[in-house]
């Protein structure tokens, strides 16, 4: 291979290295401890928004109950088969994990399938053994939990027909400060002491 040839194919590596490294950035900006989320021009989260909802007892709340204490937001539903299940499971051993700082942290989840997850439905299964203990569920309207979805880039794509039917739904659980914003990822990769020190140093820096 030539020399000239050799230098094109260098410069447009680079080039394409460097633009995506741009796009990285304005999408998940570096923050303070390293962490990175995504944020608007204005520095604010752009993740969370407002939102009216039901809670398990049937109760309307809205983003105002996320003032006031850390919150873990994760996006599901009942009859998930497998992401739902495990990624609650590994909310209660983080909870476990925290101690004392646990009664600093809330549990929301938000089903994808209001149809199905009525406020009973949802104190049910969330009641099950294993599960983080005061989870707050919430449902809906579909035009509301729509809204909900939106507020938080969450996708939930329906798959089948009549009662037999599945969600693929965004897996995140999303950490967010006591001022309702959001503070940083748990993913479902994380291990329950990874999400346990993930929050305390959430905490420790705002």
């Amino acid at each position: 291979m030539g020399k000239f040839r050799l230098t094109v194919i260098v410069i447009a590596a680079t080039l394409l290295i460097g633009l995506i490294g741009v796009n990285l950035w304005r999408v998940f900006p570096p923050t303070r401890g390293g962490m990175s989320h995504p944020t608007t021009t204005t520095g604010v989260a752009d993740i969370g928004g407002p939102f009216k909802l039901l809670d398990q007892d049937g109760k309307p709340v809205t983003e105002a109950m996320l003032k006031g204490k850390w919150s873990a937001v994760f996006f599901g539903y009942t009859f998930c088969p497998d992401v739902c299940p495990l990624t609650l499971q590994n909310l209660a051993r983080t909870q476990g994990l925290l101690g004392d700082k646990a009664r600093d942290l809330q549990i929301v989840f938000v089903t994808v399938d209001p149809a199905r997850d009525t406020p009973a439905a949802l104190k049910a299964y969330l009641a099950s053994n294993g599960f983080p203990k005061n989870v707050i569920g919430l449902t809906g309207a579909p035009a509301a939990i729509e809204q909900a979805e939106k507020e938080y880039k969450v996708s939930a794509v329906k798959s089948g027909s009549g009662d037999d039917y599945t969600y693929s739904h965004t897996s995140v659980v999303y950490l967010m400060n006591p001022k309702g914003q959001f503070a940083a990822p748990l993913t479902a990769s994380m291990t329950a002491q990874q999400n346990a020190d993930q929050i305390r140093q959430a905490m420790q820096e705002y």
